[in-house]
């Protein structure tokens, strides 16, 4: 995942204004990652399903606080993405928001299945490391494009 699947916003720019230019009203937030997701909460923009692993570049960190959220749990290995981990990412889009799944092991790669599986027109958000926040908007192409990378990593 050293290419981004979408927009980088270097870290410098990746604030409330800047992401803002990029949700629809009403957008369906989906984010990959601790640091990403606690930003978007902090900007008040409560991702409609969050993604964690409770580490932040390997380490251990407490997950952003949320209430009322629906939280589902799954084991994912490191550079793996398990059969399990994409049927409870399909699951999670059809529960009422926020959903917060928590993986035990890595979430990293949990971006592809999602991009394959998200709503039309989701907007999802992962860090890119050192760099900045990913910003994809779910488009046949980007499911293509998504759904052709996890095809060669099997």
């Amino acid at each position: 995942m050293k290419i981004p699947l979408g927009l980088l916003l270097p870290e410098n720019q990746a604030d409330k204004i800047n992401i803002q230019k990029h949700l629809l009203p009403n957008s369906y937030i989906v984010t990959v990652g601790d640091r990403s997701t606690k930003k978007m909460i902090e900007f008040g923009l409560i991702p409609s399903l969050q993604i964690i692993d409770g580490q932040e570049k390997r380490e251990k960190k407490d997950p952003p606080k949320l209430a009322n959220a629906i939280e589902l749990t799954v084991e994912n290995p490191a550079a793996e993405i398990t059969p399990q981990s994409i049927d409870v990412i399909k699951n999670a889009f059809t529960m009422k928001p926020p959903v917060r799944l928590f993986v035990v092991g890595e979430e990293d790669l949990l971006v592809l299945p999602v991009c394959i599986h998200a709503p039309d027109n989701a907007i999802v958000l992962y860090g890119q490391p050192n760099e900045g926040l990913v910003i994809v908007r779910i488009t046949p192409e980007i499911r293509n494009k998504a759904q052709s990378i996890l095809d060669l990593m099997e």
